[in-house]
């Protein structure tokens, strides 16, 4: 009786992966879904239009950014985490929500094959933050929910402090592009 020939040297992990971008914030390290991210950039070359929100009403919200013909909430990653004042150098543009976060750099794209559940001592709104832990290179790490940085509710105030800005920052485009 023969065996079949398998074409891997190593054994198969059944385990589902999931591609993702380590970012980091101050000294702080996050996961994200690739799949949830359109575009990685730099802040020197992020391009489109940046437009200053006249009244900001959450403190991690100050700016939107059109880009081909999209509008973003630009939300400040150590605002919105709650972690000590950085330097953001890079801007994680989201596929399916109108976000774009300020991060301070990528350190990696990575294959995530753990997600674990979020510790019962995680109650308050980090619970929203995050979808569960994960451990890449012996760290654990927190998996950023890309819904969790803007929720349904902040939006609405968003939106309902700055009337008509989603409606009218598209034709600044044409007054010059950042």
């Amino acid at each position: 009786m023969t065996q079949p020939v398998s074409s891997s040297l190593e054994p198969r992990d059944p385990r589902r992966v999931e591609h993702v971008a380590v970012f980091s914030i101050a000294q702080y390290s996050f996961v994200i879904s690739a799949a949830s991210v359109q575009e990685i950039r730099s802040t020197d070359s992020l391009g489109g239009t940046v437009v200053e929100l006249d009244r900001p009403v959450l403190r991690k919200v100050r700016h939107i950014v059109e880009r081909d013909a999209r509008l973003y909430y630009v939300v400040s990653g150590y605002e919105h985490f709650h972690l000590p004042q950085s330097r953001p150098t890079t801007v994680l543009i989201l596929r399916n929500a109108p976000v774009a976060v300020l991060v301070d750099r990528i350190e990696e794209m990575a294959e995530m094959r753990v997600l674990l559940s979020l510790p019962q001592s995680f109650r308050g709104e980090e619970c929203t933050w995050y979808r569960g832990l994960t451990v890449l290179d012996r760290k654990v790490l927190p998996v950023a929910n890309p819904m969790g940085f803007l929720n349904a509710g902040e939006l609405q105030r968003l939106e309902e402090h700055n009337p008509g800005l989603l409606l009218t920052a598209a034709p600044r485009q044409d007054r010059g592009r950042a």
